[in-house]
């Protein structure tokens, strides 16, 4: 699937039926503003959170189960402590890692930690927006809070330089979201500007890459790829449904619309991929 220009469906079905049959149990270390909608996305996906932050305990649940994602979007030091232990215990364990370096850029102390994670770690998949992906590449990046400022014309390259530096699949998301591994880059144009208006869309996709990734059957770039995929087809529907009045209730709408994926899977997912660089 990684070499697909569009008129296919992106592996989405078998993607979505082997997280039904599999129900991956992934853990969260993430942060605690959206920490409700990472679990519930997690679960609306066929998965199953757990939310295990306790370093006391982390290891032993990272080790149990199919996917990690940590997410350092409100990190303190016992927080990185607890991200290092559960990402120990995934690679010990083969367990697919998802790292979310969230306002790398930002802020020196976000900075050390992210590039830490990034460095330490063997990261399956690290996701960000465009210009924390592009801090992460060394490029020129404007982070205000957590949030992407700016505009970035060059970030499959620097998705492409991310993936290549840390030997992983890079997703920058944006208007237009970008799939990277080491040796091409991919755009997918799926979603809607509704979902910028939610707080909370970042983590939850980063929790959708960690579901795929722990269904099983995918490398990593693959899941990478259809989850993304399926995350803005899932924004798309959520938004020609009809029935939400403004963000508080399109968010509502959103995760009933991922909730609905696995029994009637898109179609048109390879149709929305398109590869635009490569090494």
């Amino acid at each position: 699937m990684p070499e697909i220009d569009g008129g296919t469906d992106a592996g989405l079905p078998a993607a979505l039926d082997a997280i039904e049959t599999s129900e991956p149990l992934v853990n969260s270390v993430t942060n605690n503003v959206t920490v409700n909608d990472v679990a519930n996305v997690t679960l609306h996906w066929g998965g199953l959170p757990v939310m295990s932050d306790d370093k006391r305990e982390v290891a032993d649940m990272v080790a149990a189960a199919d996917a990690c994602l940590l997410n350092m979007g409100t990190v303190d030091e016992s927080g990185e402590a607890t991200m290092l232990t559960a990402g120990e215990a995934a690679n010990d364990g083969d367990v697919p890692l998802v790292v979310d370096p969230v306002g790398i850029g930002a802020t020196p102390t976000r900075t050390r930690v992210g590039t830490r994670l990034l460095a330490d770690l063997d990261v399956a998949i690290v996701k960000g927006n465009h210009a924390e992906i592009s801090a992460l590449a060394g490029e020129d990046a404007e982070v205000r809070g957590v949030e992407s400022v700016g505009e970035y014309a060059d970030v499959a390259e620097a998705a492409l330089s991310c993936a290549r530096e840390y030997d992983t699949v890079a997703v920058a998301s944006g208007e237009t979201d970008v799939v990277a591994g080491p040796g091409a880059a991919y755009e997918i144009s799926a979603g809607d500007d509704m979902m910028g208006r939610v707080v909370g869309t970042g983590c939850m996709l980063g929790v959708t890459l960690a579901t795929f990734a722990g269904g099983g059957t995918e490398t990593p770039l693959e899941a990478a790829l259809s989850g993304t995929v399926g995350f803005g087809l899932a924004g798309e529907r959520a938004a020609d449904g009809g029935e939400w009045n403004g963000p508080a209730s399109y968010r509502i709408a959103f995760l009933d619309s991922v909730a609905g994926m696995s029994s009637d899977p898109p179609t048109d997912g390879g149709d929305r991929i398109e590869r635009v660089a490569t090494t």
